[in-house]
């Protein structure tokens, strides 16, 4: 194993739930959570309903859950084992609130698609999945998701738990061939008794099963790689102004944000869009405020060399990039339509890259996706939920890559510009 791939593994790994809804997706965590003993007495005592846990409450904290018994928010926890630190989020199930598994998946290194072997007709052959399933695994595809995981939950509930787990993961693979995905595995599991979630199942060979739990194989997945060689590209997200602090020359403002793609270094020729200005960086700091050469993924501020008109919003990047990385005003997109008004040719909306705004105008919708068949139909509208390919009229050139090279300069949301909902996920194509 190399270096790189080392580090990849013990950084803490990003991972949501999903699937549909109650499926299991809050027991899941729940039960991650009591088995690797990472959470107290006091918090278990408080979870327990006629003398029983109910490990789906561990994460479904807000009133509305509690009441209903579903997911409505993500819901995020942190725990580790002894080899590993983990960040876990909570997808909501029901397709009113794709929007926020949307939005949890699209920062996540990992997600735990799971399917509940009650629901499907599974005795005779591969089963059909539920829709739910299928939409959010194709989600995860566009959203770049790096590794995705398919769990088949319940099994401690049906008469043939092997015959079922066969022939519900002959069909999620045959969906993920037809959708072209990669999946890292497909695991057996019941949330409720805990059997091969942390602890290995007493039956050796478990459902025909010989590979490890889901947390060991969640141990194993690698964090998302940077979007390495690209020229730097830096979105403001804070002036600082006009500091006269020893960690700057000649007091001039620092420019702080998250560098997007690349690396900054003193030197660099850069230009400002949407000016146009050029400088060069006189000083990077990262955010210990230490001046050091700072990657992408990471903070940083930075210092040029002349003062220029640089707000909160506008891109720094390399200057003399590849023509690829020049501005543009009409984009090609795959759009994850999240309101509930429809999507229709001719309507504006705002449009968010970095921390950027301007005005998107729909020119035409391309196609819908069938995600039953994962074929391109013609669309004169997209529905809430629904996924398409649409081309926009841009206001004001925006600095993008396809989403497929760079998660973040290939993604923006679109705005409804008068609720101010958040009306859509855009993925450059």
């Amino acid at each position: 194993m190399s270096t790189d791939t080392t580090q990849d593994t013990r950084a803490a790994l990003t991972f949501i739930t999903c699937g549909s809804v109650d499926d299991g997706k809050s027991t899941l965590i729940g039960r991650l959570l009591v088995d690797s003993k990472a959470v107290l007495q006091d918090h278990l005592a408080g979870v327990q309903r006629q003398g029983e846990t109910d490990l789906a409450l561990l994460t479904d904290g807000l009133s509305a859950e509690r009441e209903q018994g579903i997911t409505i928010d993500v819901a995020y926890r942190y725990f580790g084992s002894e080899s590993r630190k983990f960040i876990i989020g909570d997808a909501p199930g029901h397709e009113q609130y794709t929007r926020n598994m949307v939005t949890a998946a699209s920062r996540a290194d990992a997600a735990v698609v799971l399917v509940d072997a009650t629901k499907l007709a599974w005795q005779d052959g591969p089963p059909k999945l539920l829709p739910q399933t299928r939409r959010h695994s194709l989600l995860l595809k566009l959203l770049r998701v790096h590794s995705i995981v398919f769990v088949v939950n319940k099994l401690d509930a049906v008469t043939d738990s092997a015959r079922a787990f066969r022939h519900i993961a002959d069909a999620l693979d045959r969906f993920a061939q037809e959708a072209g995905m990669a999946v890292a595995a497909t695991v057996p599991v019941s949330a409720l008794r805990g059997w091969n979630v942390v602890d290995s199942p007493a039956e050796a060979g478990w459902c025909g099963y010989h590979g490890p739990t889901l947390l060991e194989l969640l141990e194993q997945l690698p964090a998302t790689p940077a979007d390495e060689g690209l020229p730097m590209t830096f979105p403001v997200q804070w002036v600082e102004k006009f500091s006269a602090s020893a960690d700057t020359r000649q007091g001039r403002r620092i420019f702080w944000g998250r560098v997007a793609s690349g690396r900054v270094r003193p030197g660099q020729a850069v230009r400002v869009l949407p000016g146009g200005q050029t400088a060069q960086v006189a000083q990077v700091l990262d955010h210990r405020r230490t001046p050091n050469d700072v990657n992408c993924g990471h903070g940083a501020g930075i210092v040029l060399d002349r003062e220029l008109d640089v707000s909160r919003g506008d891109w720094i990047h390399e200057d003399g990039s590849a023509p690829a990385l020049s501005p543009q005003c009409q984009l090609s997109a795959t759009v994850a339509w999240l309101d509930n008004e429809p999507l229709v040719p001719g309507r504006t909306y705002w449009a968010l890259h970095g921390h950027r705004w301007v005005k998107a105008r729909v020119r035409r919708i391309v196609h819908r996706l069938d995600i039953h068949t994962l074929a391109e139909q013609e669309a004169s509208q997209l529905e809430s939920n629904a996924i398409g390919h649409v081309e926009l009229a841009l206001q004001e050139p925006l600095l993008t890559l396809p989403f497929e090279r760079s998660r973040t300069l290939g993604a923006l949301i679109l705005v409804d510009t008068a609720s101010h909902r958040t009306a859509g996920a855009l993925l450059v194509r």
